[in-house]
């Protein structure tokens, strides 16, 4: 079902005193979820820490590099668990919108201490081509031969998928597919030890999905139907042209 006709055909039209008591009313309930946001991101840092004992090592394009590598001389450790399996023709097209977003916020990310890597399990040679044609910039390493992926939940091997459920996002999953996406956070203290501190997964990744936020403030929403969410997601180079303009529906009687 689209929900997109239930929220604007027909919508309401009241008079400004109105709509300003009616969207106070709203920011009331938006600065509680502020509030809420605050307060499970002070509990998400307080999570405790699991100490990296495994011996990482990633295919770069300047050679081989350990985990410890990858933070550049910084402390935090952003990674984008990014579907890109051995043999595929491309990358799935939801890491993809999620990657989108990543260059512009790269600069930004650098000055508070954070540096981000994408990691995903094709070879490298596959990763730079793909890479190469989304025009991307940002650290993309290949996990290919290692146990990163599986370590941390976002591969699967074929005996796992033909069980048909698989252990994921800290649940059982009643989806098949050996890859899925997820976000991993990392701490290096100064003997240069390695610490887990963080992973989402399924939904979770979409706090790189900027996107979606700004979406979430217009009248239509994402827009989505009901049962397909990202399905109409594509590649950046891979959408038809945007569709023109359509006149706009007759805004419903006034509601004084």
């Amino acid at each position: 079902m689209n929900t997109t006709e239930t929220s604007t055909v027909n919508h309401p039209v009241v008079s400004k005193e109105r709509w300003v008591a009616e969207r106070k009313t709203l920011l009331a309930r938006e600065k509680e979820l502020t509030h809420l946001r605050d307060q499970i991101a002070r509990e998400r840092r307080a999570l405790p820490w699991e100490r990296i004992e495994k011996d990482y090592v990633f295919d770069a394009p300047e050679g081989r590099r350990a985990l410890a590598d990858l933070f550049e001389g910084r402390r935090q450790l952003l990674v984008q668990h990014f579907m890109l399996g051995p043999g595929w023709e491309q990358g799935c097209p939801s890491c993809s919108y999620m990657a989108d977003h990543t260059d512009g916020m790269n600069v930004h990310l650098a000055h508070r201490d954070v540096t981000f890597v994408a990691i995903s399990r094709a070879p490298l040679a596959e990763i730079e081509r793909f890479r190469r044609r989304m025009r991307w910039q940002f650290k993309w390493v290949s996990s290919n031969g290692s146990d990163f992926n599986y370590d941390f939940g976002v591969s699967f091997t074929p005996e796992e998928v033909a069980k048909g459920k698989l252990h994921y996002n800290y649940g059982e999953w009643p989806l098949a597919g050996e890859e899925w996406p997820g976000i991993s956070v990392f701490y290096k203290d100064d003997a240069g030890d390695v610490f887990h501190t963080y992973s989402t997964y399924g939904r979770g990744v979409e706090v790189m999905m900027g996107t979606y936020n700004l979406l979430d403030l217009t009248p239509k929403g994402r827009d989505e139907n009901a049962g397909q969410g990202m399905a109409w997601v594509r590649h950046h180079d891979r959408y038809e042209p945007a569709p023109a303009a359509r006149p706009a529906a007759a805004a419903g009687s006034s509601c004084h």
